[in-house]
């Protein structure tokens, strides 16, 4: 008997065999991702390529399992974070500076794991631009207090999405960007669908609109900023209230480096020296006389309560420029830590109130567990004290004007900024030493945040740094005064002792919650849908 042998079977291919070789292609977007959003960031500050982070993530998870979320989630976050925290490991090592890259894109791994669960749902590039802030909420508070350097909001330093942060705060940014990145994607994949029917007669219109329905929206969302931009306060520092003559001084140091500490002494007089210089100025008629001078931290890292020397120092520096000096200084105690603390020098009266830094970093200004992470690396021993906590806000009265007080990276933490407004701040100043991370774009990064925190609360903010970069961030977010890395530099300038309030200010964290909140009833939702069909 002849005949054909019947044809094997084809094996169905199972949604999971599907995942996987797809995979691949969803990897390598995901990669690119998260590599665009970093050149959203400064030194490169191309704030408009930042929208096209989510939209790449949103299509790498869009229809995936959970799992696969996790994995494109944390391939995102790697090759977003790993290179813009590479200033942390200028001086330590890379070691440091990868494991908190890889913590920080964990947070994003849970993002990618998230979006994917909700990307079936209806609505879906909503749900993927309110996780966004929820994630950053998370990344924000845990562990140790939270890092949430980095986060979508802090890349609008430019373009209309920044006038968003004067209404609901760094959030409300993060959640514009978010969508407008999540609104491209949806619209790609409509266009894409509308090319697949082209050959269909009667499907590709029904497909061309929801795509240019989408193209709108995504264009919406730039142009409800610039309307919301319009009664918002210009460049003039002058304006909204009555002004002060602030001095910031940056003196700079030696070198660059970890040995900072070694070179306490050469600091605090660098920082004598530009003030006294300015005083002579001062007398010369070429500067305005200063009603307050900002040194910025660890402009003495000699106790000045103890050493008599260093107070001398700052004593000759207050009475020559004749007005009070807000010194950064380390100052010992509580008992065996050491205070990150701000001092107002009077030149009659010496020092005066001071503010505590209340969030010292961890790992960096204190060691928790300290046996637990020496297992990991020795650097830990770097930090031969730990830093104590401040409880009180950065609130203090200088040369007739209300500062609002923020040390270092207090700058990126939202309700301290807040706190310092609410108790009635007419201006914001961060104190800064961005010696130990040397030319890298750190200080760049850190400036971008002085410059939404502007614009979300409608105050001037002065940044002193020891090295650079200093600063005068007028409340439209643009930068008034600026000085270079490593280069002394004296400012002087009228700024505004602004009270009015802006909506973020009035709002606090409720948006920021809110969002969270709707972000977790998208998650509930696929959870409750599981459920039933399981029932079924």
């Amino acid at each position: 008997m002849t005949g054909t042998l019947p044809r094997p079977v084809e094996p169905a291919t199972s949604p999971s065999g599907r995942e996987a070789r797809r995979l691949p292609w969803r990897t390598l977007l995901a990669a690119a991702g998260g590599f665009v959003l970093v050149l959203a960031f400064p030194d490169y500050g191309l704030s408009a390529l930042a929208v096209l982070g989510p939209a790449a993530l949103a299509l790498a998870v869009r229809g995936q399992r959970a799992r696969s979320g996790l994995w494109l989630g944390l391939v995102f976050g790697l090759t977003f974070f790993i290179p813009l925290l590479s200033w942390t490991g200028i001086y330590v090592g890379s070691f440091p500076w990868l494991a908190l890259a890889v913590f920080e894109a964990a947070h994003l791994a849970l993002l990618g794991g998230a979006t994917a669960l909700t990307s079936r749902l209806p609505l879906w590039p909503l749900w993927t631009a309110v996780l966004w802030v929820g994630d950053e909420a998370l990344r924000g508070r845990f562990i140790l207090g939270g890092f949430p350097w980095g986060r979508l909001g802090f890349s609008q330093t430019e373009g209309p999405l920044l006038s968003l942060a004067a209404y609901g705060g760094v959030p409300l940014v993060t959640f514009a960007v978010a969508l407008s990145g999540a609104l491209l994607a949806a619209a790609a994949l409509a266009l894409h669908r509308a090319w697949r029917a082209s050959s269909v007669p009667g499907e590709q219109g029904p497909a061309l609109r929801a795509a240019a329905l989408l193209v709108v929206a995504v264009l919406a969302v730039p142009l409800a900023g610039m309307l919301a931009w319009l009664p918002l306060p210009g460049p003039s520092l002058t304006a909204g209230g009555p002004t002060s003559t602030v001095a910031v001084i940056q003196g700079n140091v030696p070198r660059a480096g970890l040995d900072f500490n070694a070179q306490r002494r050469a600091v605090l007089d660098n920082h004598v020296q530009q003030t006294l210089e300015l005083a002579q100025d001062v007398a010369a008629g070429d500067q305005p006389q200063p009603d307050l001078v900002l040194w910025p931290e660890n402009s003495s890292d000699i106790d000045p309560y103890r050493n008599a020397d260093a107070a001398r120092e700052i004593d000759r520096a207050a009475r020559a420029i004749d007005a009070p000096i807000l010194v950064g200084a380390v100052v010992d105690g509580p008992g065996e830590d050491v205070s990150n603390t701000a001092i107002v020098w009077d030149p009659e009266d010496g020092p005066g109130d001071t503010y505590v830094k209340r969030h010292p970093v961890p790992l960096a200004e204190y060691v928790p567990a300290r046996s637990f992470f020496r297992f990991f690396s020795d650097k830990v021993d770097l930090v031969r004290r730990d830093f104590a906590a401040g409880d009180e806000v950065g609130v203090l009265d200088v040369g007739g004007a209300r500062l609002g007080d923020l040390i270092c990276f207090e700058v990126v933490y939202d309700g301290l900024v807040g706190d310092v407004v609410d108790g009635g701040a007419g201006m914001i100043v961060v104190q800064t030493n961005n010696a130990t991370f040397g030319y890298t774009d750190e200080s760049a990064q850190q400036l971008a945040m002085s410059r939404l925190r502007a614009v979300e609360f409608g105050r001037t903010v002065a940044v002193a740094a020891t090295s650079g970069i200093s600063a005068v961030v007028a409340p439209d977010g643009t930068i008034a005064r600026s000085s270079e890395l490593f280069t002394p530099a004296v400012f002087v300038e009228e700024i505004a002792q602004r009270d009015s309030t802006t909506v973020a200010q009035r709002l606090g964290a409720a948006p920021e919650w809110l969002l969270t909140a709707v972000g977790g009833a998208a998650l509930l939702t696929v959870a409750l849908q599981r459920r039933a069909r399981g029932r079924r």
